[in-house]
């Protein structure tokens, strides 16, 4: 059968299929090409493999992320302590200390030419706020570091929450043993620790006063048993042990009790590891009681707020410090200085004591450990050129000496209150007989 044409109409049908083939391909073509499918320079490119062809501006390659925390011109340091409720003093120093290195530094023109910044939160010296805080200031502030917390039960609940985000703990205000854990990869100590503190103690007792009978008054929580572990291993060392002990639970004046469990050893001394306020409600206690009992504490205490609290009772109470003594002398270290003008500088009316001053170390610590990293910086850099810090800053003597030590500062320095309510440094015990 043919066609109109005369051709086969097969032959047409065949035709026509071709034909319809060849336009249905042709359309496709096109709107390939309008979509940009198909690479008319000759490369096959789809829209998840690079083009080889010369990028046009929206092409061009997205600008580097930097760490969080990090800006062009600053860097933001997050501090989560006690603001309010009795350890609020220390909080507040440590923030003031911490504020006037950053302040310093700042005015010269900051750290490669970044302001430094610091957010705070009140954790009230408690462990479920210092969590709440420490995630609110990495996942919502977005902080390049945690810097300058207070206690060991705050720490010991917010230090999983930085290690698992690899973000740095740096300069924390307490002497804990946990937190010199060689696993924690992202914590760097400034301070002694505890177990230095009361090994300090027990020796001064035991070899200066000749006291063979000791007693522990301690905070029941993980700050007071560090520190009571801490004086049963120095006691142990010498073949002795706590002539009686006393406890108080944490945030509450609620001394009375222990100090009456306390007096049943007849203790020649009393070593306290607690916060201000039930330190000094223990010893008024003490002293209303007539006791003869030397006291003596650990340097959380928080020296300037102790001082006061005790006012005409606190002759005679020894205090162990970490840092230097905070009032400038022909013999204090240059950074003793630089703190007090610092201060001055920002808190014209506050007064310089031990706790800001370790804040403005810990302050001058994170500024050295900026300063080695250089302008590229990151967490990973910044924690490397903190435990690099093994010489001194600018007299304090600070020595990273292991990859897994990560405590800079072994000194204890002793201290006694006055009959004036003030503090004098001692080199022993037997200075105030």
């Amino acid at each position: 059968m043919k066609g109109l044409s005369g051709v086969p109409t097969d032959i047409l049908f065949v035709f026509g299929i071709v034909g319809g083939v060849l336009l249905t391909f042709a359309v496709s073509l096109l709107i390939w090409v309008f979509l940009g499918r198909v690479d008319t320079t000759g490369s096959a490119a789809f829209p998840d493999q690079d083009r080889e062809s010369t990028p046009t501006p929206a092409a061009t390659a997205p600008p580097v992320m930097m760490e969080s925390g990090v800006a062009d011109n600053s860097v933001t340091f997050g501090q989560s302590a006690a603001f309010s409720g009795p350890a609020r003093e220390l909080g507040i120093n440590m923030h003031r200390g911490i504020v006037a290195a950053f302040q310093e530094v700042n005015a010269v023109g900051g750290v490669h030419g970044r302001q430094l910044h610091l957010i705070h939160e009140d954790d009230a010296y408690e462990p479920e706020d210092a969590i709440a805080n420490t995630t609110k200031l990495i996942e919502e502030d977005g902080v390049f570091a945690l810097i300058g917390a207070v206690g060991t039960p705050t720490s010991r609940s917010a230090v999983p929450v930085t290690e698992a985000r690899g973000v740095p703990y740096i300069a924390p205000f307490t002497g804990a043993a946990l937190l010199r854990d060689p696993d924690l990869n992202a914590v760097v100590n400034l301070r002694a620790s505890y177990n230095q503190e009361t090994e300090e103690m027990v020796d001064r007792l035991t070899e200066d006063l000749g006291m063979r009978r000791i007693g522990v008054m301690y905070q029941d929580d993980s700050y007071g048993r560090a520190g009571y572990e801490g004086v049963l291993a120095a006691l142990e060392r010498r073949g002795m042990e706590p002539a009686s002990v006393g406890v108080y639970t944490r945030n509450t004046l609620a001394v009375k009790t222990g100090l009456l469990d306390l007096n049943r050893g007849e203790p020649q001394a009393v070593i306290i590891v607690g916060a201000y306020q039930p330190v000094a409600e223990l010893i008024l206690w003490a002293r209303h009681l007539g006791t003869s009992t030397v006291f003596m504490t650990i340097s959380f205490v928080g020296s300037n707020a102790l001082a006061g609290a005790l006012g005409d009772n606190g002759e005679g109470v020894y205090v162990t410090q970490v840092v230097p003594f905070p009032v400038p002398s022909e013999d204090s270290p240059p950074i003793v200085h630089s703190y007090v003008d610092a201060l001055k500088a920002e808190y014209p009316d506050a007064v310089p004591g031990f706790v800001s001053l370790e804040g403005y170390l810990a302050g001058r610590l994170a500024i050295a450990g900026l300063e080695r990293c250089g302008p590229d910086l990151d967490r990973a850099c910044f924690l490397a050129g903190l435990r690099a810090v093994s010489d001194d800053l600018d007299g304090f003597n600070l020595l990273y000496g292991a990859e897994d030590d990560n405590q800079g500062s072994d000194r204890v320095f002793l201290t006694v209150i006055d009959q004036d309510g003030g503090y004098r440094a001692i080199e022993t015990l037997r200075e105030t007989e």
